[in-house]
């Protein structure tokens, strides 16, 4: 078990514990872009395709959340899992909130894209102010998890407002918008490594772009062809990024190839090579 360190040694007080999420490697991109395409067409799926509408989508997916999220605060470690659980259902609750602000209450997209990235930018503002850290690879206490997944339900709220903005008002497409911010993020990468962009600002623009990525890339494969997509419809769109994101955290549990080294406390985190990371 690990030894709570000290206040002076910059630690929050709280439960300690191993690392709490993956490391940032090609497969944690992979599978958020998976996650984050599931989140748009299970949303659609349960709204339209069972009749369930906004609302009691919301409620139920809501829910699912809330105790995937108690099981995930329980943890003592990264359970790949539970983790990615996780992941999947605040996409589908972060982009059911937006879809409630504007379908249900007439919110612009504007003003929900406007709200969300203030709300994001207080959520890093608090979690720095209080561990002077924004890093990914520092959540080994309840309270800096609490502020992580507060930014993770933002950023996909503010992607899912921020892409549906984008793409009604330049009226891109799917293929197009889904090229776009491909390119972004292109564009980030580069940033990152290329003019060695601070890497902790580079990940959460990412995070935060993979979810209008993920957005475009669930609605071209769902939609109609009369629509521009390619037809293949929420239910098999879905099936197949689910068995996906199945297949790659099974892997992941048995190669355990995204486990932060168990000694990565403050002042001795492990570097190891990987993508955009959250450093």
């Amino acid at each position: 078990m690990m030894t709570t360190p000290s206040l002076s040694g910059g630690i929050s007080p709280g439960r300690q514990m191993l690392n709490k999420v993956p490391e940032v490697t090609i497969y944690f991109w992979i599978i958020k872009v998976l996650c984050t395409t599931v989140g748009e067409t299970a949303a659609d799926f349960l709204n339209t395709n069972l009749n369930l509408g906004l609302a009691n989508t919301s409620y139920v997916m809501g829910a699912l959340l809330a105790i995937t999220l108690v099981f995930q605060f329980r943890a003592r470690r990264y359970i790949p899992g539970l983790y990615w659980l996780a992941v999947v259902l605040i996409s589908v609750v972060g982009t059911l909130i937006t879809d409630n602000l504007t379908d249900n209450l007439g919110v612009s997209l504007q003003v929900t894209t406007l709200a969300f990235g203030l709300l994001l930018a207080a959520a890093f503002g608090a979690w720095y102010a209080s561990e002077k850290t924004l890093s990914i690879h520092t959540i080994y206490t309840t309270r800096r998890e609490a502020f992580y997944w507060a930014a993770i339900l933002f950023t996909f709220a503010l992607g899912t407002a921020a892409g549906d903005l984008i793409a009604e008002s330049l009226d891109l497409g799917y293929a197009l918008s889904l090229l776009a911010f491909a390119v972004l993020i292109a564009v980030v990468t580069v940033g990152r490594f290329g003019l060695k962009i601070n890497a902790v600002l580079a990940f959460w623009i990412a995070y935060i772009l993979t979810r209008p990525l993920g957005a475009s890339l669930g609605d071209y494969l769902s939609q109609p062809s009369d629509e521009g997509g390619l037809g293949f419809g929420t239910i098999v769109t879905s099936a197949l990024f689910l068995a996906a994101i199945l297949g790659f955290v099974l892997y992941l549990a048995i190669s355990r190839k995204d486990h932060i080294a168990a000694h990565s406390t403050p002042g001795r985190e492990k570097a190891r090579p990987s993508t955009v990371r959250g450093r």
